[in-house]
């Protein structure tokens, strides 16, 4: 059986739990590891106040914008309230302002306009990112998986394979190169991206899974293995690179 082909946008909404501790000042990092901590237990308005104050206290830190975007996300999300999803939008956009080349920050937006309709403004943001900065792997990783969920996976592969010319250590480009193959039934090709993406990141259940599986020639009996999860935290999955710089 072939892995579960996990949507794009799911995934991403579970990456919008995803908060960092950010780089600005003491002050500013002791009221972002707050906002995490309680963030984690779901007390979002009381996370929001500790983000807002480390805008307060670190205004240039774009991390700080990311975080309130997420929470409002979240909360927009829960809750159903167009205008948390508005402040996540906005939230968004400040933190690219400050930094052009925010991984978290674009995926968060590109996939907040998925989710409303805007489809079109989704993939203008993306490419546009890709256009300014056409030597950042990480952009084309982030366009293919928007080509992924809607369902273009030429698309998603050439975006991936312009990727690892840039960045051929990039194990997110490996693995999701590495996952278009296998559903394609090329399994070769497939498990030798995923071998790779575990030479540069070993911390990868589902590479490893998806691994074992090839390996022993036994992909059709192998169970479903669940696509990785993004942990919650200041910074504690910088090995999945996910989190914000």
């Amino acid at each position: 059986m072939r892995p579960h082909p996990t949507a794009w946008l799911l995934i991403a909404l579970l990456l919008l739990g995803t908060i960092s501790s950010g780089c600005g000042s003491i002050a500013a990092q002791g009221r972002n590891a707050e906002g995490v901590r309680l963030f984690q237990q779901a007390r979002y308005q009381e996370a929001l106040q500790q983000f807002q104050e480390a805008v307060y206290a670190a205004p240039t830190d774009p991390n700080a914008y990311y975080n309130l975007a997420a929470a409002y996300h979240r909360l927009g999300k829960i809750e159903h309230r167009q205008a948390d999803l508005e402040q996540a939008e906005r939230y968004y956009n400040l933190c690219l302002d400050r930094d052009d080349n925010h991984v978290e920050c674009y995926r968060g937006l590109a996939v907040l306009l998925a989710e409303s309709g805007r489809r079109e403004e989704a993939f203008r943001l993306l490419e546009g990112w890709v256009q300014r900065h056409p030597t950042v792997a990480d952009a084309r990783v982030e366009l293919a998986r928007l080509h992924e969920e809607f369902g273009n996976r030429q698309a998603a592969r050439e975006q991936l394979i312009e990727a690892l010319a840039l960045q051929p250590d990039n194990p997110r480009a490996l693995t999701a190169l590495g996952k278009l193959r296998e559903e394609a039934g090329e399994l070769a090709q497939a498990l030798a991206n995923y071998q790779r993406s575990l030479q540069y990141d070993n911390r990868q259940p589902y590479v490893a899974a998806r691994v074992a599986a090839l390996q022993g020639n036994s992909a059709a009996n192998t169970p479903t293995v669940a696509a990785p999860n993004i942990e919650l935290g200041t910074r504690v999955s910088d090995r999945n690179a996910e989190l914000p710089r």
